[in-house]
């Protein structure tokens, strides 16, 4: 593992774990959501995101997927939702989300690779993936993943970082920039951190099978004097009222879409009453898994994963 500190936060780590393919970034053990969120000076981001999702999701549905879910910061947010699955590579990032949320029936807790989820296809009417793209080197494989998972007729929220923003536009007219903002690869400004082009995003959304619904776009002023001098509350209105401009052009730092998976018939979601049956083995995918009290046993392959505390772990095998 290598570590990095990922730039403009307060002392926020995580490390490049190299042993996926491809490689992950795992925030274990990290104060993420107190250092960036709680005392990160993030009130106004937080804040206008908590609007997006508003607006963006369905008023109701039974299993909803929380890709990224970190501390659990928006999970609340989905409270349309019968049952909410967080997932995330970090451990101690559910630990931490457990404590705020507490444990019911309501809040299934996973740690999972985004690349090789370990659920059954066609599982969820729901999807969200906010704060979370930015970190994946195969965005598109990572966006297979959850249109696997999900229902046809399922809803899916993205949030992406958007290299077209008008900071970066301007920085490379004149010449304080080498990577060309209007190409649609992504840009990797720091080891594993990735702004993409909206029109990519499109695309690959469009090919998987995923019908465009909305666009929004956030953070209109996330520029640092503005957020000392005008406050808090006069930022977040003004900039819900420009995050309507989303449907015809996006130049601010992150850009919110909902997405609606087209491909197959539409049909009632049946959720399986056992939770152990929403898994499969996701190195085989093998499914249903075998319930052995600690950990889970795939019939085929025979790996174990584990469950412990409430966190069913589907990062490494136990054997």
């Amino acid at each position: 593992m290598v570590k990095f500190i990922e730039s403009g936060t307060i002392a926020r780590l995580y490390f490049m774990d190299t042993k996926t393919t491809p490689p992950v970034c795992n925030y274990e053990g990290s104060d993420y959501q107190t250092s960036f969120w709680d005392k990160g000076g993030r009130q106004y981001e937080d804040r206008t995101e908590a609007i997006a999702l508003k607006r963006l999701l369905p008023t109701s549905g039974r299993l909803l997927l929380e890709l990224g879910a970190g501390a659990g910061r928006n999970t609340t947010r989905y409270f349309g939702f019968d049952r909410i699955i967080l997932l995330d590579y970090s451990r101690t990032q559910l630990e931490q989300a457990q404590q705020r949320l507490g444990k019911s029936n309501k809040y299934i807790f996973v740690a999972g690779d985004v690349y090789r989820l370990p659920f059954i296809d066609g599982l969820f009417d729901g999807a969200t993936m906010i704060r979370v793209l930015h970190h994946m080197a195969d965005a598109s494989k990572a966006l297979g993943q959850v249109k696997t998972v999900l229902v046809p007729g399922g809803t899916f929220i993205l949030e992406f970082a958007n290299k077209l923003n008008l900071k970066a536009i301007f920085r490379y007219l004149l010449g304080r920039q080498r990577w060309n903002p209007f190409t649609l690869e992504p840009v990797e400004f720091v080891k594993l951190n990735f702004d993409f082009h909206p029109r990519a995003i499109r695309r690959w959304l469009k090919g998987l099978g995923f019908a465009i619904k909305r666009t929004l776009t956030l953070s209109h002023f996330r520029v640092g004097f503005l957020k000392r001098i005008v406050p808090t509350g006069i930022l977040v209105f003004f900039d819900s009222l420009f995050q309507w401009t989303g449907a015809f052009w996006q130049y601010t730092p992150s850009v919110f879409v909902k997405a609606v998976k087209e491909t197959g018939e539409q049909r009632f979601v049946e959720i399986p009453v056992n939770v152990i049956s929403f898994f499969k083995c996701p190195d085989c995918g093998q499914s249903p898994l075998i319930d052995r009290a600690n950990y889970l046993e795939c019939s085929s392959c025979k790996k174990g994963w584990e469950v412990k505390d409430g966190i069913y772990d589907f990062r490494e095998p136990l054997n």
